[in-house]
């Protein structure tokens, strides 16, 4: 079977998780819910094609690996705060600038945020859609990465990508098969072992997991809740098992 290629890489990442309180945590693998939206806004789909969104998530099935970790796995925690008057307008991805409803603040006091980020890091994914010949198809998002209908952003909308999310194709029986296929990068550091993570049922032929459990990564798109789950696994794939490319 053919998958895409997604290249995730940044000076700030961000793969978000549960947020507890004010504290935005973050994964070490990007969630459906952040492929769906990522891939969405590359096709210049609106948030409100709430139907669209949910088919496309419900179609998804990928494979993720990490190629180089952030230094000593640090995280780096940025503390925010926002005070937010009526006539206050903030920066969109459309170009356009977006307001607040009424003439008064909403708030008096400023909220106060903390949100973690990766630094550094390079993640790859192998995605597929079932069924693959219903739109939009593998070669419709391939051609949306290349050329998206807006600016992208890995997680948070300071996670700006450093080239191109388009990695090309790679064929295999199974998503983690199909990311096995993809040769590490020239510059990749030497790890004994390469993390990665598949749905359950996708790879224990391949990578015998370390741990399999359910993962809440889903999104409610017509209710804008995030919530369901899916059972994954993650696993250590031995660096001897890739072969290296030439060129990044």
């Amino acid at each position: 079977m053919r998958h895409l290629i997604v290249s995730l890489e940044a000076p700030l990442m961000a793969f978000g998780g549960e947020t507890i309180d004010n504290y935005g945590v973050i994964r070490w693998f990007p969630a459906a819910s952040m492929l769906t939206g990522l891939l969405a806004n590359a096709l210049g789909w609106r948030r409100i094609e709430r139907e669209l969104h949910q088919r496309l998530q419900d179609r998804l099935v990928f494979a993720a690996r990490i190629d180089r970790e952030p230094a000593t796995r640090a995280r780096l925690t940025d503390f925010q705060t926002a005070q937010l008057g009526g006539n206050d307008q903030g920066w969109t991805t459309r170009g356009v600038p977006e307001g607040r409803a009424g003439g008064a603040a909403t708030y008096d006091a400023p909220h106060l945020r903390h949100r973690d980020y990766f630094t550094d890091m390079r993640v790859r994914v192998a995605l597929r859609l079932e069924p693959e010949e219903e739109n939009p198809t593998l070669d419709n998002l391939a051609t949306a990465l290349q050329e998206p209908a807006r600016p992208l952003f890995i997680g948070r909308k300071p996670c700006l990508p450093s080239g191109s999310l388009f990695g090309d194709f790679s064929q295999g029986d199974t998503a983690l098969a199909a990311l096995l296929a993809v040769p590490l990068s020239a510059d990749a550091p030497h790890l004994d072992s390469i993390r990665a993570l598949w749905p359950d049922g996708e790879g224990e032929a391949e990578v015998t997991p370390s741990r399999s459990y359910m993962l809440t990564d889903q999104r409610n798109w017509t209710s804008g809740l995030h919530g369901g789950g899916r059972l994954v696994c993650e696993g250590a794939i031995e660096h001897s098992r890739f072969s290296t490319a030439k060129d990044e």
